[in-house]
């Protein structure tokens, strides 16, 4: 079993690293740390929405069962240690020194607890796809929580480090929606207050058990447009801004005040057709408008150059890519003859967008389609309409939809099984061939049978078009000269990562 044994060898070296701990920022003078965000959050409940937005901000109030280090490696965090009893039994060893901010010890009776919320159907995460094969969390020990899989789960360790630890004595006492207008983590930050529609204040937790924040106090700004958030910047009335343009990074090259921060990330940029409403229930449809896209002379047009053409919805640091797949070729006037011939263009296509997208791309992929023929209408909401109508049923869906994905896995079930998967909410697409070879491939720990079925998927998604990979984004952030932070590929802004210079 040559994927066991692979995973096993990952899980000894993680093990050896369980009193590790990442190396913060020194002290600074710095007491107010201001980040410009497009949208303020949907969500302060980590086990609800996972958009950026929103992970930004309750990622560093919730501590997670592992982690990633800045290297992109597993690494422990409430979890020391792990161990597989069986290919679908993994045993943990937790911390005993953790608090939450009310003060209560965070115990594996709350590790259980996580686990088994975020898989209830009842509670319905959008995350759920990808916690699912999930059967149990009990309590084994009195540090020590068992996990239990539906059969091997290879992307199990690489899931986890998603999974925030939340206080089941607070969730039980408040209620969801309360809980989640007033979250209480165990993380190197406390939830200070909401003010809806402007920002989320966190306070230093002085009581960390873990490197602490660098900043005393931390307010995410909800600043939707993009020239706004770089002249906060420039103005020092902003430390980070996230969501820059090739424009807005090139502005800042010769600035005294600020920086571009940037990292070519796991996150896929695409655009989401929906095969269960016409026009694009016909397959040679699909492939017009893959036939008319420009990947490349958007991201050199456009992007700058940051990022990079996909070919699939994943990059080669992904287990599951498949090298040289054929995609549909760029041929505008293939597409325009299609177009003619199945008429097409006379069915209006919404395409759904949010102002956290950059929406240079959205206008120049309508303009394609619209040069070939196609009638398009852009429908611009907020994230939480968007996430909202992306999560619905796909007669409710759009047409049209732009997203960029990341699981932070680096693993295409994280990307595969909720965006084509016919039970995940994300899922505009319906195809019994295609469901059974994802669930075959998150079913086995022999990483060529794996492979193999992420080689038909690619293919499909290829071939038959239920959406288009654009590129391999980029992500850039602009910050003040002064602060020192390393952006990564999993898009994680951890504050106690940061350090500021005065």
């Amino acid at each position: 079993m040559p994927g066991l044994r692979r995973i096993t060898s990952v899980l000894l070296l993680a093990a050896t690293l369980g009193s590790a701990t990442f190396l913060g920022g020194t002290a600074s003078a710095k007491d107010l740390f201001v980040v410009d965000l497009v949208n303020e959050p949907s969500s302060l409940d980590p086990q609800k929405q996972w958009n950026p937005d929103s992970y930004y901000v309750y990622r560093n109030v919730f501590d997670n069962l592992i982690t990633r280090n800045d290297d992109g490696k597993i690494a422990p965090q409430i979890a020391t240690s792990w161990d597989y009893k069986s290919p679908s039994e993994v045993v943990f060893k937790l911390r005993s020194d953790v608090k939450f901010h009310d003060g209560e010890k965070l115990t594996a009776e709350d590790v259980a607890f996580s686990v088994t919320r975020i898989i209830d159907p009842a509670f319905k995460s959008p995350q759920i796809s990808q916690f699912n094969k999930i059967k149990s969390a009990a309590v084994t020990g009195e540090n020590e929580v068992t996990i239990t899989t539906d059969g091997p789960y290879p992307v199990l360790l690489a899931q986890l480090v998603k999974l925030s630890i939340v206080p089941k004595h607070a969730v039980e006492k408040a209620g969801d929606d309360a809980f989640n207008a007033a979250p209480v983590g165990s993380g190197p930050y406390k939830f200070d207050r909401w003010d809806r529609g402007s920002l989320v204040a966190l306070a230093r937790n002085a009581d960390y058990w873990g490197d602490k924040g660098p900043f005393e106090k931390v307010e995410f700004r909800a600043v939707p447009d993009a020239a706004t958030r770089l002249a906060d910047l420039q103005a020092g009335n902003a430390d980070l801004i996230v969501t820059l343009d090739s424009d807005q990074a090139k502005q800042l090259e010769s600035s005294a005040s600020a920086k571009v921060l940037s990292a070519l990330t796991e996150r896929i940029a695409y655009l989401k057709l929906n095969p269960t409403l016409p026009p694009l229930d016909n397959a040679k449809v699909r492939q017009a408008v893959a036939m008319a896209i420009d990947k490349q002379g958007i991201v050199e047009g456009l992007l700058g150059g940051f990022d990079k053409p996909a070919s699939q919805m994943a990059n080669d640091t992904y287990f599951g890519y498949v090298p040289d797949i054929k995609n549909v070729a760029f041929d505008p006037e293939a597409a325009k003859k299609i177009v003619e011939e199945t008429g097409a263009g006379k069915t209006k296509l919404s395409f759904a967008t949010s102002p956290v997208f950059d929406q240079r791309i959205v206008q120049a992929l309508a303009q394609m389609l619209s040069d070939v023929g196609f009638t398009v209408e852009i429908q611009l909401t907020d994230m939480a309409a968007y996430l909202k109508r992306a999560q619905s049923e796909p007669a409710q869906q759009a047409n049209l939809a732009f997203g960029r994905w990341s699981c932070a896995c680096q693993d295409v079930d994280g990307v595969l099984f909720p965006l084509l998967h016919s039970s995940s909410s994300w899922s505009s697409l319906r195809d019994p061939k295609i469901d059974a070879l994802l669930v075959q491939a998150r079913n086995t720990l022999d990483d060529k049978e794996r492979q193999q079925a992420y080689n038909g998927v690619a293919k499909f998604v290829a071939d038959d078009v239920p959406m288009v990979p654009l590129y391999e984004a980029a992500v850039l952030y602009g910050g003040a000269k002064n602060l020192q932070w390393q952006p990564t590929a999993n898009e994680s802004m951890f504050l106690n990562r940061m350090s500021w210079n005065d």
